[in-house]
C-alpha cells in the first residue's frame, strides 16, 4: 500500500458542498491500495501510522506519534498515488488495485483505525473530493508497506 501522510493542523474533505471528515491537529493520509496487496498491508500501514514520529516534542525534535499527541486521522483513498509516468506524459494506473479490491481494503483501513484510534474521520471512496489542509511544517512523508 502507498501513503502520503501529512502532518496538519486542520484538514476536511468536501464532496459535492458537503463536509464527510474533518480533523484538527493530526494526520492526513492520502491511501492507495495497490495490485497484490491484502489486508496484512492495511495492518502494517496503519501500524506505521499510529507510531510515525513526526510530532514535535518538548525540545522542538520530531519524536511524538500522533497516537502521543492525541491527534486526528483523515483517511482519503487516493488511487492516483499508484501513477506510472515512465511511458510518456499520460499517466497509467495499472498499478492500483481494482475498485472493488481498492474499496476493501479501504474500508478495513478505516475500520481497524476506529478501533485503535479515537479520531478517525474519512473521504468518500471514488468520490470527485475537495481536500483542504494547512500543513503543519510542511511535514509530508511518502510510506509504503509491502
Amino acid at each position: 500500500m502507498l501513503a502520503v501522510v501529512q502532518r496538519v493542523r486542520e484538514a476536511k474533505v468536501v464532496v459535492a458542498g458537503r463536509t464527510t471528515g474533518e480533523i484538527g491537529p493530526g494526520l492526513l493520509v492520502l491511501v492507495c491500495a495497490e495490485r497484490g496487496d491484502g489486508e496484512a498491508q492495511a495492518d502494517k500501514l496503519l501500524a506505521k501510522l499510529l507510531k510515525l514520529r513526526i510530532f514535535s516534542d518538548e525540545a522542538g525534535k520530531m519524536n511524538r506519534s500522533v497516537q502521543d499527541v492525541g491527534g486526528g486521522l483523515l483517511l482519503v483513498s487516493q488511487f492516483t498515488l499508484a501513477a506510472d509516468t515512465s511511458g510518456g506524459n499520460r499517466p497509467s494506473f495499472t498499478n492500483a488495485a481494482p475498485p472493488d479490491e481498492g474499496r476493501h481494503l479501504y474500508e478495513y483501513l478505516v475500520a481497524q483505525a476506529r478501533e485503535a484510534h479515537p479520531v478517525v474521520q474519512t473521504g468518500e471512496f471514488a468520490a470527485d473530493m475537495q481536500v483542504h489542509l494547512v500543513n503543519d511544517g510542511p511535514v509530508t512523508i511518502p510510506v509504503t508497506v509491502r
